[in-house]
């Protein structure tokens, strides 16, 4: 497995519970057919919505963060950058970063538990497909936080300089003013 994240990663480290899963597809002279997701695959999520999303080129969406429910993520058309912070109190790579590259043409699924600090970047027009495991309609205003995506204590290398953001997105704060919020929901010190 280890082997795999750092076939993907191509900045930082493995953080606890982020699973990245081989996707093979079966191909003939028809096309192709690749299964995206079994509930009996390893992994941090049990998933209640799933979603297709297109992205323009140099779109970046996030970083968002969420307390409550795990996340499932793949592209399907196009490339994508995936940033990933840990900012879980209990976790043993707490306050480390690492940024993945993927892409359609070589499937892969990336799961990763609540509590890591998430975002994508795409340098060309994309399509992916994303499942939570809570859904869109039952999230409460504090699980849907986020920081600004530039912010240089996240150590994330984005290889953009200027890129199209939501408007949400352009106003979010620093990583040290988010993860006050944190400690203000859930009332336990969560400094870095």
């Amino acid at each position: 497995m280890l082997s795999m994240m750092n076939e993907y990663m191509i900045s930082g480290e493995p953080l606890h519970g982020v699973v990245l899963r081989n996707l093979s597809p079966s191909k003939d002279q028809r096309g192709s057919f690749t299964e995206v997701f079994q509930s009996h695959w390893p992994g941090p999520i049990d998933p209640v919505q799933w979603s297709v999303v297109h992205s323009v080129a140099n779109v970046l969406r996030g970083l968002h963060l969420h307390l409550n429910h795990d996340e499932y993520f793949m592209v399907v058309e196009g490339k994508s950058f995936v940033g990933l912070r840990d900012v879980r109190l209990d976790s043993p790579t707490r306050n480390r970063s690492c940024l993945f590259e993927l892409s359609g043409t070589d499937p892969v699924a990336l799961m990763f538990p609540r509590g890591i600090l998430h975002g994508w970047y795409f340098p060309e027009s994309s399509f992916h497909v994303q499942a939570v495991s809570e859904s869109y309609k039952d999230y409460s205003a504090y699980d849907n936080l986020g920081c600004s995506w530039s912010d240089p204590a996240l150590e994330i290398p984005w290889p953009c300089s200027d890129p199209i953001l939501s408007e949400r997105a352009r106003d979010f704060r620093s990583l040290k003013e988010l993860l006050a919020t944190i400690s203000e929901i859930i009332e336990q010190p969560f400094a870095t």
